[in-house]
This record gives structure tokens, sequence and C-alpha cells, in this order.
């Protein structure tokens, strides 16, 4: 099996095991964070999360939210991880293994090849320049420590709004597979500033990003994946992952009982850095 090694350890996050599990710990305990590493594994139920994909030392410790929902939950087969693809329109599945200062991912290449056979097919080489689903790796097996040997992903960038066409496939694959399995979107929110090519407002940029955010979070949270697209376009919101949330809450109303989402955290880069010229928003957001 081929592997597909980090392309921004070092750069996003530390590229050494300590460096790396001490900035983890970090994030949980910051002053963004959740203030605790994950408690006990339980029998809470998660179907699916929203976590950001920056570098830690911004988004951290909103992922941070995120995953220790996930390890406190039920362990699940598969981990679905919807990616954004930065540099292409093309949406596409691996079915390498994936490396991190913290050891291999494995990929569930049964389930991606049946996504392939319906459709999404199976692209290396276009994963290996992307890292919104490489920085959500390292925060995965930090809290899947009790369930390394059993942790299998299915890495997905969605690059186009057919979310409609993506959801029924990965539930398709789900049913035909008999996965018990959970899904994670990997998205920043919105990117202000003249370094982004976005600036709606230019006064009270904090609040105004806050408001932009969170009027696309109440789309979010119901979840309605046409409303919450089209607020994107309406307003140009620049929030990098909507195709893949969009798919998400496709999938978060139509895998079993619809499920309703909950805002664990929200902030800005501007808000770590005391400075909002150019800022990125940060939602945590998780599915029961």
């Amino acid at each position: 099996m081929s592997i597909r090694k980090p392309i921004v350890s070092g750069q996003f996050y530390p590229a050494g095991k300590k460096e790396l599990e001490e900035a983890i710990k970090q994030s949980f305990t910051g002053k963004f964070g959740p203030g605790a590493m994950p408690g006990k594994r339980g029998r809470k139920k998660v179907s699916g999360v929203i976590a950001p994909h920056a570098g830690y030392f911004f988004s951290g410790s909103g992922a941070a939210w995120v995953y220790k929902e996930l390890g406190e939950a039920e362990f699940p087969d598969l981990y679905v991880i919807l990616g954004v693809n930065h540099s292409a329109q093309l949406t596409c599945s691996s079915d390498e293994d994936w490396e991190t200062p913290l050891g291999t991912v494995k990929c569930d290449t049964e389930f991606v090849k049946k996504l392939e056979e319906r459709g999404i097919p199976i692209k290396n080489n276009a994963h290996r320049g992307e890292h919104s689903i490489e920085v959500q790796l390292p925060f995965l097996q930090t809290v899947s420590k009790d369930k390394l040997d059993k942790l299998r992903i299915a890495p997905i960038m969605i690059a186009d709004e057919r979310f409609e066409q993506w959801g029924q496939k990965i539930k398709q694959a789900i049913g035909e597979t008999k996965r018990k399995a959970v899904v994670i979107c990997s998205s920043d929110f919105t990117h202000y500033g003249y370094n982004y090519g976005y600036v709606p407002f230019e006064t009270n940029v904090k609040e105004n990003m806050k408001k932009l955010d969170l009027d696309a979070v109440n789309f979010i949270t119901k979840p309605n994946p046409r409303s919450f697209l089209d607020y994107t376009k309406k307003t140009g919101a620049t929030i990098c992952g909507r195709y893949g949330i969009c798919t998400l809450l496709w999938l978060m109303k139509n895998l079993e009982k619809e499920k309703k989402g909950t805002l664990l955290k929200y902030y800005t880069s501007g808000d770590v850095l005391g400075d909002y010229v150019n800022a990125v928003g940060y939602a945590a957001i998780v599915f029961r």
C-alpha cells in the first residue's frame, strides 16, 4: 500500500512527535479551547462534525472542541473526511494510507472502491498537494488512542456544488459496506481582508465577521444545505469548504433520522492576534 506523506508538517503543525503532541494539548487547554483533553469514551452518539483546517496556532482550539466530542463518543467503523480541493475543480477520493508525525492512519480501501464504482474517482495525486484533510488527522489520532488499530478513514475532496449527488453516493457506499460512519467536514469560515480579496465592510470587522458567519451557521445547524449555499452566493461569504459542508448537511438530513447541529465554538484568527486587517473565521459544529 502506498503512503500519502504529510505536506504541511513543520508549517501548519509541528513536525516532531513530542512538539505536535504538545501543540494538540495546548489546543485543548488554551484560551479558545474546550479546557481539557477528552474524557472517557462513552456511548454518546456523534453523526457528523465541522472542524477548521488552518495552522494549529490559529484554528487548533476550534478543532479541539470537535475532537473532544469525537473522543468521548462511540467509536465508529469509519470516519468519512470531506476536505476542500483548493487547487482544482475535482471531486475525488484517496485509497492511500496517510502518514503524520504520530504514525499512519489506514484508509478503508473497500469503502473508497465502492465510491469509485458509484462515480467518485480515486485520484491520489490530487490529494498530495492539499492540506485540508491532513490537518485533521493528528487530532483524530490523538482522540483515538484507545482504538488506533481500528481507526479507518475515507478521504474525499468535494470540489463543486453537486452536494446531493455526492451525498447520495456516500450514503450508498455506507449502506453497501454496512459501515457505522461519522462524517468530518474540514472547513474554515469567512476569509476577510485584501489578502483574500473579500472586503464587504471596513468598520467593526470583528462584529461584522461574526454576524456573517453565524448567519451561515444558522442554516448549517438546521440543517439546510440549499439555503446555506444560497446564502454564500448572496453574500459572497468566503467559506472555503462550503461544498463539503453542503454534502455533510445532505447526509445529516438523509442518513437515518435527521440530525440537528450545535455550534460549540466560534472565533477568528483576528481574536488570536488582536488584528482584523486580514482574518479567518473558525466554527466548531457537531451533529448528534
